[in-house]
């Protein structure tokens, strides 16, 4: 029978008084308190077995290797990660070989002593790279983190990670920055002799070093200032073009004989296709230089469609085309002069390539845009072609005889003005029935705006008794323009200097004046209009005729509010637009 304790009534005050309380608080007093106690102390023991179990398994399963040991002595306890690492079967195996892990656990006994030094003066080192041995002799890249657990007994213990995978990327990393730099220097020792070989050339023709020079800061200067020598350019080749693309219509102006009908005709088309080739070679070349700025503004669109349908319509008629243009009362935000180019190029290669029907000139908004749409009723593109036809000097096979092939340029200028405006271009098209183009244009936030010009120019029957004074110094161009416009019923005056425009004013002053903008000696037409004001006090309407398309005139002629003619002149568009300034000065 067991016997039962009972507490003492009286304070402890003994050392066997605090043995049998310490007895008591652990359930070694009487039933009674053991029977309180156990099932709390069952509870803690159950935790604690569970506890070392779960670290038991984390311990067995651990992606890392994890060892224990002496450290001049053996592995006390290993985990089934570090056994794999070093190449053995098992944990047990491993701590069976494993008698001095300095010589042969670690690959460079020389790395474990500096080990050592670092964990007695520190107690732990982190990220340690060292190699492992395996069995077999070879070696295991591993990075380490080792702990000394304690001094007497000196236990360490580490946590393995195997970098082997690491350390070959590192050196293929390696080898390829050296094979590189081999490279590089090999490349570098080949272009050092090719320096010295052309230096010795360079030296031996030295003449030549200074022409080269010389070109090279001229070519640097003409570099800097592109605008003005394609200006300069465009100007010298259009002026005979022009000359003689005025001599011709004059000439078509005439009651002609039949023969001689057809070859004026063919004059006429041949020095067109020249003057086309020769705006569009200019015209690509200033933007692949990127010398083309745009001038975003507010307007509309209605003004551009007129334009066009004038340009167009008589054009057409010719062809045996029927242009219809829908009117449209969208203000739009973009560069009016290259959206116009867009179009009229569209439109020309719509005519051109369309034996019969009718083309037409439309817009639809879509999504805060302006879709702008020129459909024809050709023959169509093949889907295959579609992207070729704005290539340079890509043209289809398909075009109407007769009439002007042109030379493969117009679409490609269409892709790069769209590209630099950011207004894209789309095409549909299907084969025997006909193709349209569309123009995508951002619209304007203000769509109140009123349009400049919503009435098409007037085109007179003739010019008959208009006072025109023509100011330029090529007498061939004069001379063309002067019978030109006496054909058209036009009394002309031509003046090649700034005295003789002067001299003619004082005398009667004119309808309407036609001034040629680059004439000799730096002087230009608005100095001469500047002067007819000055001596006059006012001027007449005014069209600045050039052969300079770059944005510095255009902005010039805006700033002065004088209307713009490029050369080589067209004839149609000469007469309607001096026919409409007159009847507008008169209104």
């Amino acid at each position: 029978m067991r016997k039962h304790f009972k507490p003492s009534q009286n304070p402890p005050s003994t050392p066997s008084d605090d043995t049998a309380l310490i007895e008591n608080l652990i359930g070694l007093g009487d039933f009674s308190a053991r029977k309180n106690y156990y099932p709390e102390l069952q509870h803690k023991i159950d935790e604690l077995t569970l506890e070392k179990d779960r670290y038991k398994w984390l311990f067995e399963n651990a992606l890392h290797g994890i060892f224990q040991a002496e450290i001049d002595g053996t592995i006390t306890s290993a985990n089934p990660a570090i056994a794999a690492i070093c190449g053995y079967e098992s944990t047990d195996t491993l701590c069976a070989s494993i008698e001095d892990i300095g010589y042969q656990l670690f690959n460079s006994h020389h790395d474990y002593q500096q080990l050592l030094k670092e964990l007695l003066q520190e107690g732990k080192k982190l990220a340690f790279e060292t190699q492992l041995k395996t069995p077999s002799g070879a070696a295991v890249d591993v990075s380490m983190n080792v702990l000394l657990k304690s001094r007497n007994p000196a236990l360490i213990e580490a946590f393995v990670q195997d970098i082997t995978e690491r350390r070959k990327a590192q050196n293929s990393l390696t080898n390829l920055n050296a094979t590189l730099e081999q490279r590089v220097n090999r490349r570098t020792k080949e272009l050092r002799s090719a320096n010295t070989q052309l230096r010795g050339e360079i030296t031996d023709r030295q003449e030549i070093q200074l022409a080269l020079q010389a070109a090279k800061q001229e070519a640097e200067q003409a570099n800097q200032s592109k605008d003005k020598y394609l200006a300069a350019a465009s100007h010298d080749l259009l002026q005979p073009l022009n000359a003689a693309r005025l001599l011709v219509s004059t000439l078509q102006e005439r009651q002609l004989a039949e023969r001689d009908t057809t070859l004026v005709h063919r004059i006429h088309v041949a020095l067109l296709g020249a003057e086309e080739l020769l705006t569009d070679l200019l015209d690509i070349s200033k933007l692949d230089a990127n010398a083309i700025t745009p001038d975003y503004r507010e307007f509309a669109i209605n003004d551009l469609l007129i334009a066009l349908r004038t340009e167009f319509k008589p054009v057409a008629k010719k062809a045996g085309l029927r242009l219809t243009v829908v009117a449209s009362q969208a203000i739009v935000h973009s560069d009016s002069r290259l959206l116009m180019r867009i179009l009229r190029n569209l439109l020309s290669n719509a005519i051109r390539y369309t034996p019969k029907g009718r083309i037409l000139l439309g817009c639809r908004r879509q999504q805060g845009r302006l879709r702008i749409i020129i459909c024809d009723t050709g023959p169509g593109i093949p889907e295959d072609r579609q992207q070729d036809i704005f290539r340079e000097f890509q043209q289809l096979e398909n075009f109407v005889r007769g009439r002007d092939k042109g030379v493969g340029l117009g679409l490609a200028i269409v892709e790069r003005i769209s590209h630099m405006l950011e207004h894209p271009v789309r095409l549909s098209s299907v084969v025997g029935k006909g193709s349209c183009f569309s123009v995508i244009v951002p619209l304007s936030e203000q769509q109140s705006l009123v349009a400049s010009n919503n009435q098409q120019p007037a085109m007179a029957s003739d010019l008959t008794g208009a006072r025109i004074l023509v100011i330029d110094n090529e007498e061939a161009i004069t001379h063309s323009m002067q019978v030109l416009l006496q054909e058209w019923g036009a009394l002309t005056t031509a003046a090649e200097d700034t005295a003789q425009a002067l001299y003619a004013c004082r005398q009667q002053l004119p309808d309407i004046i036609l001034a040629d903008y680059h004439l000799e000696h730096d002087l230009t037409g608005l100095h001469v209009l500047d002067q007819i004001y000055a001596d006059i006090g006012q001027l007449p309407p005014t069209i600045m005729i050039t052969a300079d398309r770059s944005d510095e005139v255009r902005q010039l002629f805006q700033q002065r509010g004088l209307v713009r003619l490029n050369k080589p002149v067209k004839p149609g568009k000469l007469r309607a637009l001096i026919s409409h300034m007159l009847n507008a000065s008169q209104r």
